[in-house]
């Protein structure tokens, strides 16, 4: 709170029809990223994605509850299954590759790594995700679920269906504490990643 004045109320961050708002990280991967239907989606058919692709919020984000609904699609035969959700995550130049990079917080997608948090392109996994209570309640790998994030001050708080698979508190305070969202896909395999409802709630 500042001057006394409440939380934000919960503003949408997708129009269901464009991605105003969204930019892709890499223009060369724009082709990845789509509006079908009222839902973003992201794939590359039946072809293996060549690279992790993002399509990142043009704005930037501190304390805030974000939510969505989400599908993440594909045969684990046919290569790597797997996305998320980065957050606090700001936009560097590969020191070495003509290629922008989403540094940080990403909240897991995918089997095996379902509600764990990933510190992307900087320390690797942070805190596993509490997948033993998430599969209790007959989770569907497949299926349609919803997502939230919790960041306040250094307290992250992931939720898939409204279980609580993450609970963790950031103590290095050199980390950026407010950065973009990104929505990610990663490489190796035939997925599609799909995702609508986005909110967010500024605290």
């Amino acid at each position: 709170m500042q001057g006394g004045l409440a939380d934000s109320e919960p503003v949408s961050l997708f129009d269901g029809e464009t991605l105003q708002g969204w930019k892709a990280l890499n223009e060369r991967n724009a082709k990845y990223w789509s509006v079908k239907d009222g839902i973003i989606e992201a794939s590359n058919g039946d072809e293996r994605l060549p690279e992790n692709i993002y399509l990142a919020s043009e704005k930037e984000y501190g304390d805030f509850e974000f939510s969505c609904k989400f599908r993440l699609n594909g045969d684990p035969k046919n290569g790597f299954i797997n996305g998320g959700i980065q957050y606090r995550s700001p936009i560097i130049k590969h020191p070495n590759e003509d290629l922008m990079l989403s540094v940080g917080y990403q909240a897991d997608i995918g089997d095996k790594y379902w509600g764990n948090i990933y510190d992307e392109n900087r320390r690797a996994l942070l805190c596993r995700g509490d997948r033993e209570t998430l599969y209790s309640k007959g989770f569907d790998h497949y299926g349609w679920h919803t997502y939230k994030i919790v960041c306040k001050g250094n307290r992250h708080q992931l939720y898939i269906d409204d279980v609580l698979v993450s609970d963790f508190l950031e103590l290095n305070k050199s980390i950026p504490a407010k950065g973009p969202f990104a929505l990610q896909l990663h490489c190796g395999g035939t997925a599609k990643f799909q995702i609508c409802n986005i909110f967010i709630k500024e605290l």
